[in-house]
């Protein structure tokens, strides 16, 4: 296969991690697709319900890994494969992560200052009728804000 441009390959590792996982029943979190030549990775983020087990893992790695190779689908053939769990701490992405984690901690940062700030902790408490994010900060606190104004969001772990 011809050296192809980052997104081409990206989007055709993800079409078959997409059909891998889907037929396990199982959620495909993200695809990473890095490097060049001889030094690429791919990384693929599983999810469902309870937990992803080790043996999850190594069952979507075998599949993806054999489909990438029928279907030439990195360029030059070269590449490590990763598949794993998105973890405690993962990032939260669209709307449908807030839905989904409400009630569970979070850590924001937003690109634009809200009263002087950037950088929030909070419960996440859902969406408002509007559409907009709600994280509560405090007792009595809140932060409401969009998709488009959030520079990056991770659950947070109580250890």
């Amino acid at each position: 296969m011809a050296e192809t441009p980052a997104q081409d390959w990206t989007a055709k590792v993800t079409e078959i991690a997409e059909r891998a996982v889907v037929r396990e029943g199982m959620e495909l979190w993200s695809v990473e697709c890095l490097g060049a030549g001889k030094s690429r990775i791919v990384r693929i983020f599983i999810d469902k319900p309870g937990g992803v087990t080790h043996g999850d893992c190594e069952l979507i790695s075998e599949q993806v890994g054999a489909m990438l190779d029928v279907e030439d689908a990195v360029p030059g053939r070269s590449y490590h494969l990763e598949v794993s769990s998105p973890g405690v701490e993962r990032k939260l992405r669209h709307e449908g992560d807030f839905r989904r984690f409400a009630g569970e901690r979070a850590r924001v940062s937003l690109r634009e200052a809200v009263n002087g700030q950037r950088r929030f902790e909070g419960r996440i408490a859902g969406l408002d009728e509007d559409g907009s994010i709600v994280l509560e900060t405090g007792a009595s606190a809140s932060i409401r804000f969009r998709m488009e104004d959030l520079e990056k969001a991770n659950l947070k772990f109580d250890w």
